[in-house]
């Protein structure tokens, strides 16, 4: 039992370094490509749809998707999302900040939800609680852009990325000390 508690926790730490790279890049990029259209377009779909591959990787490890309710739909609104975003890229960046609103707040819900679930076999998801419920406030806020005067960019959610990002960063680095303090005891 302790073996395979310490494996998941350790497969947790990857996954968190791993999800807090990739938005760091996803940040930069954004940053970068903010004002070229066609790569702004590829990252706005990519987001999504590696959080779908994230989420699905994660629930497999974590004993599949049927024991991963939470993050099994998360895989599918992310997927659907990845989609909807080219649908919207066709016609505003209003209906893509729109999309990408209602995307935040269904997900940070579903992460928050496993949060809580794994509050309790793995401590130290604090930081993935709070993640979650940001997210879907941002979400609000995203969508409050989406029908506001001002245009919006990719710049609008790429402080959601790096929110995103500085949260994954500190559950793996919480994890990581966790272990240390337990091997010590």
């Amino acid at each position: 039992m302790q073996s395979r508690l310490s494996a998941q926790s350790s497969w947790l730490q990857s996954y968190y370094f791993g999800r807090a790279i990739f938005s760091i890049a996803w940040v930069a990029a954004a940053v970068l490509f903010s004002g070229q259209a066609g790569p702004a377009a590829f990252l706005l779909v990519i987001y999504p749809a590696w959080d779908a591959i994230a989420n699905l990787a994660d629930a497999r490890v974590n004993g599949g998707l049927i024991a991963n309710p939470s993050q099994t739909l998360n895989v599918v609104v992310s997927a659907v999302t990845a989609l909807a975003v080219i649908v919207a890229s066709s016609h505003s960046s209003y209906a893509v900040l729109a999309v990408f609103g209602g995307w935040a707040i269904l997900a940070g819900v579903l992460q928050l939800s496993t949060g809580v679930r794994r509050w309790r076999e793995f401590g130290a998801q604090w930081a993935m609680i709070l993640s979650g419920a940001q997210s879907a406030l941002a979400g609000g806020y995203m969508i409050s852009r989406a029908i506001g005067p001002v245009a919006p960019t990719i710049l609008d959610i790429a402080p959601y990325a790096g929110f995103g990002a500085f949260y994954f960063l500190l559950s793996a680095i919480w994890l990581v000390a966790r272990g240390h303090r337990s091997v010590r005891a």
